[in-house]
Parts: C-alpha cells; structure tokens; sequence
C-alpha cells in the first residue's frame, strides 16, 4: 500500500506545525485530544492511509458532533476511542462515546425517551430487530447492502445478518456488522500432537477418525465442560450450532433459529447427536460423560496442559485463552485450528461467531458519513493493529494484525463460506438462554436428543 507523507486530510489536518496548532484555542484543544489518541501516524506503516484521505475529502463535518453508544467499555473503550480519533481527524467532527453495564437496557430507555445517540452498537441482533419494529432504526440503504455482499467474505451472510423487517413488514438492511468474533475453533498444545504423531485434521471426517485414534491408544480426546453457574449448558449450545452448520445447509440454520422448523425436527435432532458423538463416549472425554456437565468451562482446557495429557482438543471460541494457565504463549504453547466441515456434505467452509452491528438511532449527516467510515480499511486495520479485533473485510490488510493468533483467527473468517451468528443470541430469551441451555445438561445426563428437543420446543411455544 502507498505510504503518505502528507497530511491526511490536507488543510484541515491536525498534523501540522505548532503555529497551526495555535490559530483557534478551542479547535486547537480539540484536535490535539484527538491527535494524542491516533496511535498510529497517518503516513507510516502499512495502512491504507489513502482511504481515510478519500473519505475525508467527501465528509467535512467540522463543528458536527455524533453520539455513539456501544457495549464497550474498559480496554474495548480504550480501544474503540483510537478508531474514532481517525474519523474526528478526517471529518472534523466531535465523537461523544458512551457504554453502561446496562447498555442493552439503557438502549431501549433512551430510544423509547426520544433521546437515542446518533449510533447505536450492539451485539444483539434479536435486540436489534425489536428496535427496528418499533421504528427506531433508520434502513442503511441497498447500496451498503451491496457493499458488504462484495466487500465482506461470505458477503451475503453478513446482508442477511444485518437485515430487519422494518414497521412496514418489508425487509431492509438496517445494521452494519463490525468487530467480529468467531467460535469455531478447536484448540489443542502442538507438543501433544507432536509427540503423539498426530496430524491437525483438515475435515470433519479426518477429525472423527483422529478421535477414534487417540482413543484406541489409550488416551483421552476431549475436554468438555458445560458448567458455567447459572448459565451451565451454553457451551454444549455452541457444539451444536457448529454441527448443524456441517450437517445442513445454512437455510435449515436460519429456520432452526426463527422456529419455521421446530426444535425436534429431525434435521435439529442430526446436529445434537452429532454432538453427542464427542460428549457422550465415556472414553472420549476426559473424566467421562459424567463429567462433562458438572466441569466448569473455565477449568475445562486444563487438561490441554497436564502432564501427561489429560486430553488433547478442546472446542472454544476465540476468548478461551485468557483461562488458560498463565504464561501460555499461543502459537506455541497452543494453537488451534478451524472446527473442519465434512469433506463429504459439501457445506463449503461455515464458520459460526458473533460480534457486533452499528445502526442508526438518530438520523444526521454524521451519522450516515459514520456508516461510510466503516466501509474503509482504515475503520478497520487500526483496530486490527492493536488487540481483540476481527474482520471479513478483504480490503483490509491481515498483515496488520496485532499478533499471529489474530491473524489466524481473520483468516479463517476471511476462508469463511457461510458465517452464522450463534443460535441461541438469535432465540427468544427463555430458549436460547434458558431451555436450550438446560436441555443440553439433560442430554448429556442421559436423556435422548428427541426427549429433549421435544422439551425445549415445548418451552418455545410456550412464549410465542
């Protein structure tokens, strides 16, 4: 990409002398707070400076301010802020970020109130869906609509993930998905395989084979926890999720997630018994089926790192690591590899994930220019650089990535087919993270996967 040695938004940029920085007192204290949170020097590096030059030359918003409001708060906030310092630089503007422990509640007062932010970021697109019935989120247009499908891997995915039906019954793209996290992963400590003579599986297949394997050699496959206090069972929800993604096609998916197909149709009972395949063999998971709802999922990859090994794969999402034993260096103390597909249902590459969703609270030509920020690589590489951020943007450059695991993490988003959001975010509440957590407990204590799809439709029809 082409370095630029010149201001990124010409004579309205920050980066200029000392005198510049004194012919407004007030503009001047604005944008040296801006400029001391740009952590990357526009003009160096290997980021596509050009397109914050491009976007800035279409957007002057000087003296405009936009209010976002966002779930991220902490390091995220941190974080996110180093983002928006680019867009105040580009456009002039005046960012006002803003979270709350509450967000997913405080989101719903304002917007009722009549005093949403201009930006809402959340990460719950069944929340957000409810937002847009009632008329508080303004659509984003067909032609974002058809800037993701040809910008973003797996593009379609990402049009349907972010598309409403609106108050008028008609469908549109209302949510822009940024900051993405992916769940179909299997982590495993590369020693292991290595002394074990095991090979990464590449397929579904290969991966059933490998676990028959070790098991014949008088070792354990697994580690699987389900516990996880009052929350127990969600684990299990994601294994699921990941097998219907490769036992059906990504259709069946979205009518599991929306109830066209009820819970205990045969398709849905396929992917619980496909994770039943793994969880209820005493031989392939480590201290026996019986264990694996009573382990809590935090402790359950210690068995990655005993010696000997207690097991030898463990399937997480991307977060996993922060619980494991301190000092672990990923990429070689462990790795992991993508959750692999059936070489023979010819799924393509589904990767299951979350992540959040920008929309529009409150109209305003910020607003609408934010949106369009975050169709520019740069939106997404100075994130990229830092820590704890994915994307399936093409454009923007994976060289970028804070670390080789990130990096590694984007490529299999990148690889990505089919991306789905997990299930049970998408289910009403007292499914997604009530019956279908609970009944998972049950199927691993013994019950059948019909008895127990049977319950938890029984659970849905009982809040339609």
């Amino acid at each position: 990409m082409t370095k630029r040695t010149t201001p990124v938004r010409g004579a309205r940029a920050i980066l200029g002398s000392v005198a510049a920085l004194a012919l407004c007192a007030g503009a001047a204290q604005a944008q040296a707070q801006a400029q001391a949170q740009m952590v990357f020097t526009p003009g160096e590096g290997g980021f596509n400076w050009d397109s914050l030059e491009a976007f800035g030359a279409e957007h002057d918003l000087s003296g405009q301010t936009l209010s976002i409001f966002g779930p991220w708060r902490g390091d995220d906030q941190a974080l996110v802020e180093t983002v928006l310092a680019y867009f105040e630089e580009a456009t002039g503007a005046t960012v006002s970020y803003a979270s709350s422990e509450t967000y997913e509640q405080q989101i719903v007062i304002d917007t009722e109130a009549g005093s949403p932010p201009n930006i809402a970021i959340l990460p719950q697109p069944g929340l957000i869906q409810d937002l847009v019935s009632k008329g508080f989120v303004e659509p984003l247009g067909d032609e974002t609509a058809d800037w993701l499908r040809e910008n973003y891997a797996a593009g379609e995915s990402w049009v349907s993930l972010g598309s409403y039906e609106g108050p008028d019954g008609a469908e549109a793209l209302y949510a822009f998905p940024y900051k993405i996290d992916v769940k179909s992963l299997v982590f495993y400590v590369p020693e292991n395989f290595e002394d074990a003579g095991y090979e990464v599986p590449e397929t579904m297949e290969d991966l059933k084979a490998l676990t028959e394997q070790i098991s014949e050699e008088g070792e354990t496959p697994w580690c699987i926890g389900l516990g996880s206090g009052g929350a127990t069972g969600w684990p299990a929800t994601d294994w699921v999720e990941d097998m219907m993604l490769r036992v059906q096609p990504p259709e069946v998916y979205d009518q599991w997630v929306t109830n066209e197909i009820s819970f205990d149709d045969p398709k849905v009972i396929e992917a619980i018994e496909e994770f039943g395949w793994f969880a209820k063999n005493d031989d392939f998971v480590n201290g026996g089926t019986g264990a694996v709802a009573t382990t809590d999922f935090r402790e359950s990859p210690d068995g990655l790192f005993a010696s000997p090994p207690q097991c030898y794969m463990h399937h997480q999402a991307s977060f996993i690591p922060t619980f494991f034993p301190e000092g672990t260096e990923m990429g070689i103390d462990a790795d992991f590899f993508y959750m692999p597909a059936y070489e023979g249902k010819d799924l393509g590459q589904p990767v299951l994930g979350a992540g959040t969703l920008a929309f529009i609270t409150k109209d305003s030509d910020s607003a609408r220019a934010f949106i369009e920020f975050l169709k520019t690589p740069i939106a997404h590489e100075i994130w990229m650089a830092q820590s704890g951020f994915l994307t399936p943007y093409k454009d923007a450059d994976a060289e970028l990535y804070g670390s080789p695991t990130l990096k590694k993490m984007g490529e299999i988003l990148l690889d990505a087919t089919t991306f789905r959001f997990d299930a049970s975010d998408l289910m009403p509440g007292a499914v997604g993270a009530g019956s279908f957590w609970t009944g998972m407990v049950d199927y691993v204590g013994g019950k059948s996967a019909e008895d127990v799809a049977t319950a938890i439709q029984k659970s849905w029809d009982a809040n339609k």
